[in-house]
Protein backbone atom coordinates (compact mmCIF):
# COMPACT_ATOMS: atom_id res chain seq x y z
CA UNK A 1 0.00 0.00 0.00
CA UNK A 2 3.13 2.09 0.74
CA UNK A 3 4.68 1.58 -2.58
CA UNK A 4 1.07 1.99 -4.36
CA UNK A 5 1.31 5.59 -2.85
CA UNK A 6 4.34 6.31 -4.19
CA UNK A 7 6.82 5.45 -1.82
CA UNK A 8 9.99 3.41 -2.77
CA UNK A 9 9.90 0.18 -0.40
CA UNK A 10 12.82 -1.84 0.14
CA UNK A 11 12.26 -4.95 2.03
CA UNK A 12 15.61 -6.69 3.56
CA UNK A 13 14.75 -9.82 4.66
CA UNK A 14 16.31 -13.17 4.88
CA UNK A 15 16.61 -15.55 2.28
CA UNK A 16 16.54 -18.76 0.96
CA UNK A 17 18.06 -21.52 -1.99
CA UNK A 18 14.38 -21.88 -2.88
CA UNK A 19 13.18 -17.89 -3.53
CA UNK A 20 15.63 -14.82 -5.62
CA UNK A 21 18.02 -12.99 -4.28
CA UNK A 22 15.98 -10.30 -5.22
CA UNK A 23 12.12 -9.66 -6.43
CA UNK A 24 9.61 -7.10 -7.10
CA UNK A 25 6.10 -8.05 -5.52
CA UNK A 26 3.10 -5.27 -5.84
CA UNK A 27 6.02 -2.34 -6.69
CA UNK A 28 8.26 -3.38 -3.10
CA UNK A 29 11.58 -3.91 -3.84
CA UNK A 30 12.27 -7.72 -1.70
CA UNK A 31 16.41 -7.73 -1.20
CA UNK A 32 17.12 -11.15 0.28
CA UNK A 33 20.35 -11.90 2.68
CA UNK A 34 22.54 -14.91 1.75
CA UNK A 35 22.68 -18.02 3.13
CA UNK A 36 24.83 -18.39 5.89
CA UNK A 37 27.30 -21.00 4.90
CA UNK A 38 28.93 -21.64 8.56
CA UNK A 39 26.82 -23.48 10.83
CA UNK A 40 26.02 -21.45 14.28
CA UNK A 41 26.72 -22.60 17.65
CA UNK A 42 22.96 -21.68 18.81
CA UNK A 43 20.43 -19.61 17.82
CA UNK A 44 21.54 -16.18 18.96
CA UNK A 45 24.50 -16.49 16.84
CA UNK A 46 22.35 -17.24 13.82
CA UNK A 47 20.91 -14.48 14.21
CA UNK A 48 24.22 -12.02 14.64
CA UNK A 49 25.19 -14.63 11.46
CA UNK A 50 21.97 -13.01 10.10
CA UNK A 51 22.42 -9.11 10.53
CA UNK A 52 25.47 -9.35 9.00
CA UNK A 53 24.02 -10.78 5.80
CA UNK A 54 21.33 -7.76 6.06
CA UNK A 55 24.04 -5.41 6.79
CA UNK A 56 26.12 -6.32 3.73
CA UNK A 57 22.89 -5.97 1.35
CA UNK A 58 21.75 -3.32 2.73
CA UNK A 59 25.28 -1.07 2.08
CA UNK A 60 25.08 -2.55 -1.40
CA UNK A 61 21.66 -1.20 -1.90
CA UNK A 62 23.11 2.23 -0.43
CA UNK A 63 25.87 2.25 -2.55
CA UNK A 64 23.53 2.13 -5.56
CA UNK A 65 20.42 4.57 -4.64
CA UNK A 66 22.44 6.66 -2.63
CA UNK A 67 19.04 8.29 -1.14
CA UNK A 68 17.33 6.55 2.08
CA UNK A 69 15.56 9.08 3.96
CA UNK A 70 13.90 6.17 6.75
CA UNK A 71 15.08 2.91 8.49
CA UNK A 72 12.19 0.86 9.59
CA UNK A 73 13.27 -2.14 12.09
CA UNK A 74 10.50 -4.92 12.56
CA UNK A 75 11.47 -6.94 16.06
CA UNK A 76 14.60 -7.68 17.86
CA UNK A 77 15.67 -10.05 15.31
CA UNK A 78 17.03 -7.13 13.18
CA UNK A 79 18.20 -4.67 15.79
CA UNK A 80 21.85 -5.56 15.37
CA UNK A 81 21.34 -3.88 11.43
CA UNK A 82 19.08 -1.35 12.23
CA UNK A 83 21.37 0.40 14.73
CA UNK A 84 24.66 -0.18 12.45
CA UNK A 85 23.04 1.37 9.66
CA UNK A 86 21.38 4.34 11.87
CA UNK A 87 24.67 5.70 13.48
CA UNK A 88 26.64 4.98 10.12
CA UNK A 89 24.40 6.40 7.91
CA UNK A 90 22.93 8.96 10.20
CA UNK A 91 19.74 8.40 9.31
CA UNK A 92 16.18 8.29 11.69
CA UNK A 93 14.95 5.01 12.90
CA UNK A 94 11.66 3.96 13.50
CA UNK A 95 10.78 0.51 15.01
CA UNK A 96 7.64 -1.50 15.09
CA UNK A 97 7.41 -3.99 18.26
CA UNK A 98 4.98 -6.62 17.54
CA UNK A 99 5.05 -8.75 20.29
CA UNK A 100 7.82 -8.79 23.89
CA UNK A 101 9.63 -11.42 24.94
CA UNK A 102 8.00 -10.54 28.71
CA UNK A 103 4.58 -10.76 27.48
CA UNK A 104 4.97 -13.87 25.33
CA UNK A 105 6.53 -15.52 28.48
CA UNK A 106 3.98 -13.60 31.31
CA UNK A 107 7.76 -13.30 32.77
CA UNK A 108 11.21 -13.36 32.10
CA UNK A 109 12.85 -16.53 33.29
CA UNK A 110 16.72 -17.29 31.84
CA UNK A 111 19.34 -15.65 29.99
CA UNK A 112 18.04 -15.89 26.58
CA UNK A 113 14.98 -14.30 27.44
CA UNK A 114 16.87 -11.46 29.45
CA UNK A 115 18.85 -10.96 26.29
CA UNK A 116 15.89 -10.43 23.94
CA UNK A 117 14.12 -8.07 26.62
CA UNK A 118 17.24 -6.20 26.53
CA UNK A 119 17.56 -6.02 22.66
CA UNK A 120 13.83 -4.82 22.72
CA UNK A 121 14.33 -2.11 24.93
CA UNK A 122 17.74 -1.50 22.82
CA UNK A 123 15.56 -1.21 20.05
CA UNK A 124 12.68 1.05 21.33
CA UNK A 125 15.53 3.45 22.73
CA UNK A 126 17.10 3.84 19.55
CA UNK A 127 14.01 4.62 18.03
CA UNK A 128 12.66 7.95 16.71
CA UNK A 129 9.09 6.34 17.07
CA UNK A 130 7.52 3.18 17.70
CA UNK A 131 4.89 1.99 16.01
CA UNK A 132 2.85 -0.98 17.88
CA UNK A 133 -0.46 -2.54 16.49
CA UNK A 134 -2.65 -1.98 20.04
CA UNK A 135 -3.09 0.24 22.39
CA UNK A 136 -2.96 -2.74 24.42
CA UNK A 137 0.64 -3.10 23.07
CA UNK A 138 0.97 0.56 23.36
CA UNK A 139 0.84 0.38 27.18
CA UNK A 140 2.54 -2.99 27.34
CA UNK A 141 5.77 -1.32 25.46
CA UNK A 142 5.24 1.79 27.20
CA UNK A 143 5.73 0.72 30.78
CA UNK A 144 7.92 -2.27 30.31
CA UNK A 145 10.55 -0.26 28.56
CA UNK A 146 9.62 2.94 30.09
CA UNK A 147 8.99 5.28 27.29
CA UNK A 148 7.50 8.57 27.17
CA UNK A 149 3.77 8.59 25.99
CA UNK A 150 4.51 10.46 22.58
CA UNK A 151 7.35 8.33 21.29
CA UNK A 152 4.72 5.39 20.77
CA UNK A 153 2.43 5.22 17.78
CA UNK A 154 -0.73 2.97 17.27
CA UNK A 155 -1.63 1.89 14.31
CA UNK A 156 -3.50 -1.62 13.77
CA UNK A 157 -2.82 -4.24 10.88
CA UNK A 158 -5.13 -5.41 8.63
CA UNK A 159 -6.09 -7.71 6.07
CA UNK A 160 -6.77 -7.31 2.00
CA UNK A 161 -10.05 -8.60 1.00
CA UNK A 162 -8.98 -9.23 -2.54
CA UNK A 163 -6.59 -11.34 -1.32
CA UNK A 164 -9.70 -13.99 0.28
CA UNK A 165 -11.62 -14.13 -2.88
CA UNK A 166 -11.32 -17.36 -3.84
CA UNK A 167 -13.19 -19.84 -7.35
CA UNK A 168 -14.78 -23.19 -5.40
CA UNK A 169 -12.73 -25.52 -5.93
CA UNK A 170 -14.44 -29.16 -6.23
CA UNK A 171 -14.05 -31.55 -3.92
CA UNK A 172 -12.11 -30.00 -1.50
CA UNK A 173 -14.32 -29.94 1.71
CA UNK A 174 -14.18 -33.95 1.29
CA UNK A 175 -10.08 -34.13 1.62
CA UNK A 176 -11.30 -32.24 5.40
CA UNK A 177 -14.68 -33.21 6.56
CA UNK A 178 -17.87 -34.73 5.34
CA UNK A 179 -21.11 -32.83 4.23
CA UNK A 180 -22.66 -34.26 7.34
CA UNK A 181 -19.70 -32.14 9.89
CA UNK A 182 -20.27 -29.49 11.37
CA UNK A 183 -15.87 -27.53 11.28
CA UNK A 184 -14.37 -25.80 13.49
CA UNK A 185 -11.07 -24.12 12.97
CA UNK A 186 -8.03 -22.93 14.25
CA UNK A 187 -5.11 -21.17 11.88
CA UNK A 188 -1.53 -19.88 13.30
CA UNK A 189 1.45 -21.35 14.79
CA UNK A 190 1.35 -24.09 17.03
CA UNK A 191 3.13 -22.72 20.48
CA UNK A 192 0.86 -22.52 24.10
CA UNK A 193 0.51 -18.95 24.05
CA UNK A 194 -1.94 -19.30 21.15
CA UNK A 195 -4.42 -21.61 23.62
CA UNK A 196 -5.25 -24.44 21.00
CA UNK A 197 -4.38 -26.84 24.27
CA UNK A 198 -7.45 -25.03 25.49
CA UNK A 199 -9.69 -25.78 22.30
CA UNK A 200 -8.72 -29.65 22.74
CA UNK A 201 -9.45 -29.67 26.52
CA UNK A 202 -13.56 -27.94 25.44
CA UNK A 203 -13.81 -30.13 22.39
CA UNK A 204 -15.34 -33.46 24.82
CA UNK A 205 -18.16 -30.88 26.00
CA UNK A 206 -18.82 -30.17 22.38
CA UNK A 207 -19.18 -33.50 21.41
CA UNK A 208 -21.68 -34.23 23.90
CA UNK A 209 -23.99 -31.97 22.18
CA UNK A 210 -22.67 -31.74 18.74
CA UNK A 211 -21.31 -35.30 17.87
CA UNK A 212 -20.93 -34.57 13.95
CA UNK A 213 -18.27 -31.68 14.74
CA UNK A 214 -15.05 -31.80 12.89
CA UNK A 215 -11.82 -29.55 14.41
CA UNK A 216 -9.61 -29.12 11.94
CA UNK A 217 -6.11 -27.47 13.32
CA UNK A 218 -3.56 -26.06 10.71
CA UNK A 219 -0.17 -24.71 11.06
CA UNK A 220 3.00 -26.00 12.39
CA UNK A 221 5.64 -24.83 15.51
CA UNK A 222 6.93 -26.71 18.44
CA UNK A 223 4.15 -27.56 20.84
CA UNK A 224 2.28 -30.35 17.97
CA UNK A 225 3.39 -33.31 19.87
CA UNK A 226 2.19 -32.19 23.03
CA UNK A 227 -1.26 -31.28 21.41
CA UNK A 228 -1.64 -34.81 19.70
CA UNK A 229 -0.88 -36.51 23.29
CA UNK A 230 -3.48 -34.36 24.73
CA UNK A 231 -6.22 -35.50 22.42
CA UNK A 232 -5.22 -39.03 22.41
CA UNK A 233 -5.37 -38.97 26.24
CA UNK A 234 -8.70 -36.89 25.87
CA UNK A 235 -10.13 -40.13 22.95
CA UNK A 236 -10.77 -37.04 20.29
CA UNK A 237 -8.36 -37.61 18.16
CA UNK A 238 -10.20 -38.96 15.54
CA UNK A 239 -12.28 -35.79 15.69
CA UNK A 240 -9.04 -33.58 15.08
CA UNK A 241 -7.36 -32.85 11.76
CA UNK A 242 -3.69 -31.56 12.17
CA UNK A 243 -3.27 -30.08 8.66
CA UNK A 244 0.78 -29.18 9.18
CA UNK A 245 1.89 -26.31 7.18
CA UNK A 246 -1.02 -24.54 4.33
CA UNK A 247 -0.58 -21.90 1.83
CA UNK A 248 -2.84 -18.64 1.28
CA UNK A 249 -5.10 -20.48 -0.87
CA UNK A 250 -5.93 -24.01 1.39
CA UNK A 251 -6.35 -21.49 4.03
CA UNK A 252 -8.98 -19.25 2.86
CA UNK A 253 -11.32 -22.07 1.12
CA UNK A 254 -10.82 -23.36 5.02
CA UNK A 255 -12.37 -20.22 6.37
CA UNK A 256 -14.94 -21.24 3.79
CA UNK A 257 -15.97 -24.36 4.88
CA UNK A 258 -15.46 -23.62 8.40
CA UNK A 259 -19.02 -22.79 10.94
CA UNK A 260 -16.73 -21.27 13.14
CA UNK A 261 -13.06 -19.97 13.63
CA UNK A 262 -11.17 -19.94 17.03
CA UNK A 263 -8.76 -18.25 18.36
CA UNK A 264 -8.49 -19.09 21.91
CA UNK A 265 -5.27 -16.84 22.83
CA UNK A 266 -3.56 -16.87 26.36
CA UNK A 267 -1.21 -13.86 25.28
CA UNK A 268 -2.59 -11.54 21.73
CA UNK A 269 -0.64 -8.27 20.72
CA UNK A 270 -2.93 -8.11 17.85
CA UNK A 271 -4.69 -11.42 16.26
CA UNK A 272 -4.51 -10.93 12.53
CA UNK A 273 -5.76 -14.37 12.11
CA UNK A 274 -9.16 -12.66 13.38
CA UNK A 275 -9.53 -10.20 10.91
CA UNK A 276 -9.05 -12.89 8.32
CA UNK A 277 -12.08 -14.70 9.73
CA UNK A 278 -13.85 -11.43 9.64
CA UNK A 279 -14.00 -10.66 6.59
CA UNK A 280 -14.53 -14.46 4.91
CA UNK A 281 -17.73 -13.67 7.23
CA UNK A 282 -16.92 -16.76 9.02
CA UNK A 283 -18.19 -16.66 12.67
CA UNK A 284 -15.60 -16.26 15.38
CA UNK A 285 -15.03 -16.81 19.39
CA UNK A 286 -11.76 -15.76 20.91
CA UNK A 287 -10.39 -14.98 23.98
CA UNK A 288 -10.85 -11.03 25.66
CA UNK A 289 -7.04 -10.69 25.61
CA UNK A 290 -5.04 -7.96 23.86
CA UNK A 291 -6.22 -6.24 20.67
CA UNK A 292 -8.72 -8.98 19.84
CA UNK A 293 -10.08 -7.88 23.23
CA UNK A 294 -10.29 -4.10 21.33
CA UNK A 295 -11.83 -4.87 18.16
CA UNK A 296 -14.11 -8.23 18.72
CA UNK A 297 -16.81 -7.02 20.84
CA UNK A 298 -19.39 -10.11 21.98
CA UNK A 299 -22.39 -10.79 20.59
CA UNK A 300 -22.10 -7.77 18.06
CA UNK A 301 -19.48 -8.47 15.79
CA UNK A 302 -17.95 -11.92 17.45
CA UNK A 303 -17.72 -13.76 20.68
CA UNK A 304 -15.42 -13.57 23.35
CA UNK A 305 -14.28 -15.64 25.83
CA UNK A 306 -12.11 -15.65 29.15
CA UNK A 307 -8.53 -17.18 28.67
CA UNK A 308 -7.76 -20.28 29.51
CA UNK A 309 -11.53 -21.62 30.54
CA UNK A 310 -12.23 -24.43 28.03
CA UNK A 311 -15.72 -24.85 29.54
CA UNK A 312 -16.58 -21.40 28.48
CA UNK A 313 -14.96 -22.26 25.16
CA UNK A 314 -17.82 -24.99 24.15
CA UNK A 315 -20.52 -23.17 25.30
CA UNK A 316 -20.12 -20.27 23.03
CA UNK A 317 -18.64 -22.65 20.01
CA UNK A 318 -21.88 -24.66 20.51
CA UNK A 319 -24.38 -21.80 20.79
CA UNK A 320 -22.87 -20.77 16.74
CA UNK A 321 -23.15 -24.31 15.61
CA UNK A 322 -26.85 -24.42 16.58
CA UNK A 323 -28.04 -20.91 15.58
CA UNK A 324 -26.47 -20.21 12.56
CA UNK A 325 -28.68 -17.79 10.92
CA UNK A 326 -27.95 -15.58 14.19
CA UNK A 327 -23.94 -16.33 13.67
CA UNK A 328 -24.20 -15.49 10.17
CA UNK A 329 -25.75 -11.89 10.63
CA UNK A 330 -23.13 -11.22 13.51
CA UNK A 331 -20.09 -12.58 11.33
CA UNK A 332 -21.70 -9.77 8.62
CA UNK A 333 -21.43 -7.12 11.12
CA UNK A 334 -17.88 -8.08 11.57
CA UNK A 335 -17.30 -8.18 7.72
CA UNK A 336 -18.47 -4.13 7.43
CA UNK A 337 -15.93 -3.71 10.73
CA UNK A 338 -12.85 -4.79 8.89
CA UNK A 339 -13.76 -3.17 5.87
CA UNK A 340 -14.33 0.37 7.54
CA UNK A 341 -11.36 0.30 10.09
CA UNK A 342 -8.75 -2.47 9.09
CA UNK A 343 -8.08 -1.48 5.34
CA UNK A 344 -3.84 -1.39 4.09
CA UNK A 345 -4.59 1.41 2.51
CA UNK A 346 -5.76 3.75 5.10
CA UNK A 347 -2.73 1.99 7.31
CA UNK A 348 -0.45 3.08 4.87
CA UNK A 349 -1.67 6.55 5.07
CA UNK A 350 -1.30 6.63 9.02
CA UNK A 351 2.10 5.16 8.64
CA UNK A 352 2.96 7.87 6.02
CA UNK A 353 2.24 10.49 8.56
CA UNK A 354 4.85 9.21 11.13
CA UNK A 355 7.09 9.36 8.48
CA UNK A 356 6.58 12.97 7.48
CA UNK A 357 6.69 14.19 11.28
CA UNK A 358 10.19 12.46 12.00
CA UNK A 359 11.31 13.62 8.57
CA UNK A 360 10.43 17.04 9.37
CA UNK A 361 12.09 16.58 13.27
CA UNK A 362 14.87 15.13 11.94
CA UNK A 363 15.62 17.85 9.04
CA UNK A 364 15.30 20.15 11.86
CA UNK A 365 17.94 18.61 14.45
CA UNK A 366 21.46 19.04 15.10
CA UNK A 367 22.16 15.08 14.40
CA UNK A 368 21.32 15.79 10.68
CA UNK A 369 24.23 15.12 8.21
CA UNK A 370 25.65 18.50 6.09
CA UNK A 371 24.19 16.58 3.42
CA UNK A 372 20.56 16.69 4.80
CA UNK A 373 21.07 19.87 6.45
CA UNK A 374 21.55 21.40 2.81
CA UNK A 375 18.61 19.72 1.82
CA UNK A 376 16.71 21.24 4.63
CA UNK A 377 17.44 24.11 3.74
CA UNK A 378 16.62 24.31 0.06
CA UNK A 379 12.96 22.37 1.30
CA UNK A 380 12.16 25.45 3.85
CA UNK A 381 12.42 27.55 0.86
CA UNK A 382 10.46 25.65 -1.02
CA UNK A 383 7.49 25.28 1.81
CA UNK A 384 9.21 22.05 3.19
CA UNK A 385 6.24 20.42 4.97
CA UNK A 386 3.73 20.57 1.94
CA UNK A 387 6.42 19.54 -0.68
CA UNK A 388 8.02 17.03 1.16
CA UNK A 389 4.73 15.77 2.33
CA UNK A 390 3.81 15.00 -1.12
CA UNK A 391 7.18 13.50 -2.48
CA UNK A 392 8.40 10.17 -2.63
CA UNK A 393 10.17 8.54 0.68
CA UNK A 394 12.57 5.59 0.14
Amino acid sequence: SLARKGEKVYVLTQGSAELPAEELINGVHVLRADSVAVSANNFVDNILHLNFQLLDKAIQLYSEIKEIDIIHGHDWLVFWACKVLKHSLKLPLIYTIHATEYGRNHGIYNDLQRYINDLEWYATFEAWKVIVCSQYMNNEVRHLFQLPEDKVITIPNGVNPENFRLVHKEGFRENYASFAEDVVFYVGRLVREKGIQVLIQAIPEILKTNPSTKFIIAGKGPFLENLRSQAEYLGIADRIYFTGFIDDEDRNRLYQIADVAVFPSLYEPFGIVALEAMVTKTPLVVSNVGELAEFVHNGENGFTVNPNDPGQLAEKICYILNNKKKAADIADRAYQKVIRDFSWNKIAGKTMEIYEDVLYEYLKSDWTTEKEKNKREKSEENNFVHRYASSART
